[in-house]
């Protein structure tokens, strides 16, 4: 594999751009073969655009599952020539997932990529215990975060999929954090499992959990990382913050894997993130058989073309084998 001159996770004390981690993730993934990509009902200029122009730079070939008439007229709209496509017709939406996901399970697609179908519907068809793509791994989801002037991805975990998720959902939510992180190639994985408070307090259950993650990492339990928390959202990412509150820690004030407590604080984190400081948000959802991209309307070129990077550079480590294939 050819890899960009500087990892994708290095410090950029002086960005040349306003995203520079995803400028070098982008670049990073087109030295890998295309990713066969399922992308389910593509019924939307937006959707359609997003999957053309990434096979355009070389990081995924897409396979279009939706039904042929929409999917021409979304194409019409956004000016996308479906003869360099395959097209699989389908009725609706749900048939668009369900198939997809027999495609991922026979090995016919390599990920997949949410088109204009509700989150619900294809990831029902996903963790289907019949016929879907679960794993021994709980399923979770993962931003990551290109934050301007940030010198430093985060990666934000879990604020999409699992809603209050229990101390046994967390250990498989901070784990996928973790095989993403080695699959971005980050230097070195710093995990800090986030709080209001960065001491343990028996009124406030999620850092009694953070502090059960820590020495449940301690005893081999999770691996790949080192862990740190309770920690507040200023001493796990700031310096300063952690010298003043006299936190000593090799994750405090450098924490580049951010694990909130329940989907409303990771939610919102992502978003006040995105929309005060134009951080640039691609995601994807780990612990399937599958890497699966879950896009947005409200998405940026950049972020959805990130997205579909994340997705490749997962594919790569697998089959390198410094991450463990799910199955």
């Amino acid at each position: 594999m050819n890899t960009p001159s500087r990892p994708f996770g290095a410090a950029t004390p002086h960005p040349p751009s306003a995203h520079p981690h995803y400028d070098r993730l982008i670049e990073a993934v087109r030295h890998l073969p295309p990713l066969r990509m399922a992308v389910v009902h593509p019924c939307s200029d937006v959707a359609l655009q997003a999957a053309a122009e990434a096979a355009s730079l070389g990081m995924i070939e897409p396979v279009l599952i939706g039904p042929a008439g929409k999917v021409s007229e979304a194409a019409a709209a956004a000016g996308v020539d479906l003869a360099k496509y395959t097209l699989f017709d389908v009725p609706h939406s749900h048939a668009a997932a369900e198939m997809a996901v027999a495609m991922a399970l026979k090995g016919s697609v390599d990920a997949l990529m949410k088109g204009s179908l509700h989150t619900d519907e294809l990831m029902g068809a996903v963790v289907r215990r019949e016929g879907g793509l679960r794993t021994a791994r709980r399923i979770s989801h993962c931003f990551v975060m290109d934050v301007p002037g940030h010198a430093q991805p985060l990666i934000i975990s879990d604020a999409a999929i699992n809603i209050v998720p229990t101390l046994e959902d967390k250990v498989d939510i901070v784990q996928n954090a973790i095989d993403l992180a080695h699959a971005l190639r980050l230097p070195e994985v710093r995990v800090a499992l986030l709080s209001a408070m960065e001491t343990v307090n028996p009124k406030v259950p999620s850092t009694m959990d953070a502090a059960a993650l820590c020495k449940m990492a301690d005893r081999g339990q999770i691996t790949g990382a080192v862990l740190d928390g309770p920690l507040a959202m200023d001493n796990a990412i700031d310096p300063e913050a952690a010298r003043i509150k006299g936190i000593v820690s090799p994750v405090a004030g450098r924490a580049n894997v951010l694990i909130v407590p329940d989907l409303d604080a990771g939610n919102m984190l992502a978003k006040s993130l995105s929309f005060l400081a134009q951080a640039y948000a691609a995601g994807v959802v780990l612990g399937a058989k599958v890497p699966i991209v879950l896009t947005s309307r409200a998405d940026s070129r950049t972020a959805r073309l990130a997205s579909c990077a994340l997705a490749s550079m997962l594919a790569e480590a697998r089959r390198a084998g410094r991450i463990k294939a799910l199955g």
